[in-house]
């Protein structure tokens, strides 16, 4: 499994204990950046990581920001990606189940290192459940 993942610099210290710990779990990770805790646009990153996605590069991604709302709103306004917010297991687990989020997005500056290692697995760990959540999906894209 290929994930990609991307913080600005409110994310950047958790993105860089993330990596180790998915390499661990023998995931490929490709880094879009930031590179550094110095104030940037969280869209320069949202960007590549959304359009890898869209190109096969990666098969999942993860975003930080402080608040996770900057990165789920730009990665959802790529067609295809459906970036879900999660503040806790519980929520990561119903982002993948129910919604089939493609992208996990954290909030760094809200939850703890440890709770975002948490959520991650389990986000990992669950399976989309189809049915009737297939069918919304579907309504998604703006026709």
């Amino acid at each position: 499994m290929k994930i990609g993942i991307c913080s600005d610099h409110a994310g950047f210290q958790y993105k860089s204990s993330l990596v180790p710990f998915l390499q661990k779990k023998g995931i490929e990770v490709h880094d879009f950046g930031t590179d550094s805790e110095v104030s940037m646009d969280y869209a320069d990153v949202a960007h590549p990581l959304a359009c890898a996605l869209e190109n096969g590069t990666v098969d999942l991604g993860i975003a930080l920001c402080g608040t996770g709302n900057g990165m789920a709103i730009t990665l959802n306004h790529h067609r295809g990606i459906r970036a879900g917010l999660a503040w806790s297991s519980e929520i990561g687990r119903l982002v993948k189940a129910h919604n089939n989020a493609n992208v996990l997005v954290l909030p760094a500056r809200f939850i703890s290192l440890a709770a975002a290692k948490r959520i991650i697995s389990t986000w990992l760990e669950t399976s989309f459940e189809g049915g009737r959540h297939q069918r919304r999906i579907e309504k998604i894209p703006v026709q």
